[in-house]
């Protein structure tokens, strides 16, 4: 199989050599790594050219590496009925710099556009409706990027004076705690120890006490 995707590799690299990057077979599966603007080329190709045939577009997904100079890479998994393989699609992009729309090509990718979108703030270039899927419509900030802090921004709650849904600026209940990341029973000790175990500590030093006179 690895050989096979190997090939393949070989094929689209010579086909596409000024699109594609970088082509590797990684955990069994062929990745490629294309230029951001080469992206609707690419799907084109990878769609129609005969030795490929990658007619499904499984999804879409973004990842966040917040200390690259372009913090994103935007990840597409393709699938080939006819030849049973897999392929997948990777190109970079910053904060500011959209991606082409690939909707053209696959009409699929166009709800998992927003949903990077959405989640991470990925633009994409002539996409037909891009818009929040998943969050409200007054939602601040990209939920999934590394530094979008766990408590959100603002809470929800449905206000019965009101009788509507309203907004308000997260309160928490109690400051954030540093933990040291023991399990409970590393960090216990003789002066640590939880209500009603005294009686259990009593008891161990009595046993060994009475052993210690039977063995003399």
């Amino acid at each position: 199989m690895d050989q096979s995707l190997r090939d393949l590799g070989d094929y689209i690299a010579a086909a596409l050599p000024n699109e594609v990057a970088r082509i590797e077979v990684s955990h069994g599966e062929l990745v490629l790594s294309g230029h951001r603007g080469a992206i609707v080329k690419i799907m084109t190709f990878l769609r129609d050219d005969t030795n490929c045939q990658f007619k499904m577009l499984v999804d879409i997904s973004g990842v966040d590496y917040p200390e690259r100079d372009e913090r994103f890479e935007v990840v597409y998994n393709l699938l080939s009925l006819k030849l049973n393989l897999r392929v997948r699609v990777k190109l970079s992009t910053g904060e500011s710099a959209p991606v082409p729309s690939i909707t053209p090509v696959f009409s699929a990718a166009g709800w998992y556009e927003r949903e990077a979108w959405d989640l991470y703030g990925i633009l994409f270039d002539d996409h037909p409706d891009l818009r929040r899927i998943l969050t409200d419509y007054g939602f601040e900030g990209h939920p999934f990027r590394k530094d979008f802090p766990l408590t959100g921004y603002v809470e929800v709650r449905y206000d019965e004076e009101q009788k509507r849904v309203v907004y308000e600026p997260v309160k928490l209940t109690q400051e954030f705690r540093t933990f040291d990341f023991l399990s409970p029973w590393e960090g216990m000790t003789i002066d640590r120890i939880l209500p009603g175990d005294e009686k259990a500590i009593e008891d161990d030093a009595g046993k060994d006490g009475g052993k210690g006179q039977g063995a003399g």
